[in-house]
């Protein structure tokens, strides 16, 4: 039996390079986000984003600006139905997160707006009701800043005014995949 050595030559190299590519692949896989665990989703805002949020109602009335926490902790299905809004039901589009993908849905995120003594709610990003010379909503954002939050309004892509959320240094993947942050400050 004759053997052909190019044909020997080539499965080899064909052999070798689909070690290679194996290799290559395997490789790219341990660098795939892995589960890291499995928590349960939260039912509540987290302990020290409700703490926070309580000092920033009590420093804002410090400053005779009153606000109101409009949404704080969402479920799935809470989230899936403001992400329907303005796309497969009536209203206008106020997210671009679905269900998962929000740090609402974490109990990391909250909503404000302002209160009139009437009792109204306002989303007024120049109102003035302290008669200081600044906007409310913008001393009530640079009071959420100083306790630890990231506004929305500083978003690039969508601006979310009303939001205010705390992450822990984790993101949204990281949060959906199972690591939760802390719960107090001193573990952090």
């Amino acid at each position: 039996m004759k053997v052909n050595s190019k044909k020997v030559i080539g499965i080899v190299l064909l052999l070798f390079g689909l070690f290679i590519l194996l290799d290559d692949f395997v490789r790219w896989q341990s660098l795939l986000p892995q589960p890291i665990e499995d928590a349960p989703m939260p039912t509540e805002l987290h302990p020290i984003v409700n703490e926070k949020k309580n000092t920033l109602i009590t420093k804002a009335a410090n400053k005779n600006i009153s606000i109101v926490i409009t949404d704080g902790f969402r479920t799935i299905e809470e989230q899936n139905a403001i992400y329907a809004r303005g796309r497969t039901t009536d209203g206008t589009i106020v997210t671009n997160a679905e269900g998962g993908e929000s740090f609402h849905n974490y109990g990391l995120a909250i909503d404000f707006a302002l209160q009139l003594g009437n009792g109204d709610v306002i989303w007024d990003l120049a109102y003035d009701g302290n008669e200081n010379g600044e906007a409310d909503w913008m001393e009530v954002v640079e009071i959420a800043k100083d306790l630890g939050f990231e506004w929305g309004g500083d978003w690039a892509r969508f601006q979310d005014y009303p939001h205010l959320q705390m992450n822990f240094g984790l993101s949204i993947r990281e949060l959906q995949r199972g690591k939760r942050p802390e719960t107090s400050e001193e573990e952090e």
